[in-house]
């Protein structure tokens, strides 16, 4: 190994939909967080390596931070902020094509505790019209709220600086060893990622009609003797309607949901697979910590 070799662990934060989860998928070019316009996407934390013959870089994708309405809400908040022990760098994600709101804020007050170098990325400026003028104004107003290690603009959707932020934390990080495996991108085990490429399908084929209360629980994944792999999963809502908007018309919305999640499975496993749908009814399962930990949100010491 490099004797020059540096490593650490980056913390992803920022509020609901600013990008945080694009931002680690274009860090490693591979998709291993889901992706939706709908917020809150994200619910656990997730552990994205990358490894070069020089560095490895762990990130760490936070759910959005949020005013909570349920015991769920609650967990993904906790989560977001437990990711900043023994952190090396943060990633404070920003909406450079908005004003710094309440939510922003809040994450400034947490973030003047953390010793750790922080960096503003200001992602979406694509989407901006008159970008000299709003980016200077926003940007100015974050760095009058806290001292930041330094800052970039970036448009995560295309790739724009993704390279040029690499190079930023690099320099921020002291020498080390390599945690992982070089080959390894993922701390959370392939059920995990599987379970959420579903969830994906699932926001992004039933738009606003069935929004943040499906989970997905995959209930069997084996490999058969012929070297497919068998997974049999369950879609949890909280109502009767919501299972038959998934379902959709004769099966319709199931199916489609079915398609789309097994070519991002197949391309995930590489393998093939044979890929099982159910949708139960579990009613408020976002407020029972028996259900929330069924479902993968909540560790034992939560």
């Amino acid at each position: 190994m490099n004797k020059d070799f540096k490593s650490g662990f980056i913390a992803i934060l920022g509020r609901p939909n600013v990008g945080k989860s694009t931002i680690l998928n274009q860090m490693l070019d591979k998709k291993l967080a889901i992706v939706t316009s709908k917020a809150q996407t994200t619910r656990n934390r997730i552990q994205g390596i990358y490894t070069t013959d020089d560095v490895q870089m762990i990130f760490i994708d936070t759910p959005g931070i949020h005013k909570p309405k349920t015991e769920l809400g609650n967990f993904m908040n906790q989560t977001a902020f437990s990711s900043l022990e023994g952190i090396d760098v943060v990633l404070f994600v920003v909406d450079g094509s908005e004003k710094m709101g309440p939510g922003d804020a809040f994450i400034v007050e947490t973030l003047k505790k953390v010793k750790a170098p922080i960096i503003l990325v200001v992602n979406k400026v694509d989407l901006l019209t008159e970008k000299e003028e709003v980016l200077k104004e926003n940007i100015e107003t974050y760095k009058t709220a806290l001292d930041f290690s330094g800052g970039i603009t970036l448009s995560a959707s295309n790739g724009f600086n993704i390279d040029k932020l690499k190079d930023m934390i690099v320099e921020r990080l002291d020498k080390g060893p390599m945690y992982y495996p070089e080959d390894q991108l993922l701390d959370q085990p392939e059920r995990f990622v599987v379970a959420e490429l579903i969830r994906e399908k699932v926001l992004l084929t039933t738009k606003d009609e069935v929004p943040h209360s499906v989970a997905v629980k995959v209930e069997s994944f084996k490999e058969k003797k012929n070297g497919l792999i068998e997974i049999l999963a369950d879609i949890i809502v909280e109502r009767p309607s919501q299972k038959k908007i998934i379902i959709g018309k004769n099966g319709s919305k199931i199916k489609e949901i079915g398609t789309l999640a097994r070519h991002d499975i197949v391309e995930f496993l590489n393998n093939k697979i044979y890929l099982e749908l159910f949708v139960k009814v579990e009613t408020d399962w976002r407020n029972k910590a028996s259900r929330l930990k069924e479902y993968g949100y909540r560790a034992d010491e939560v």
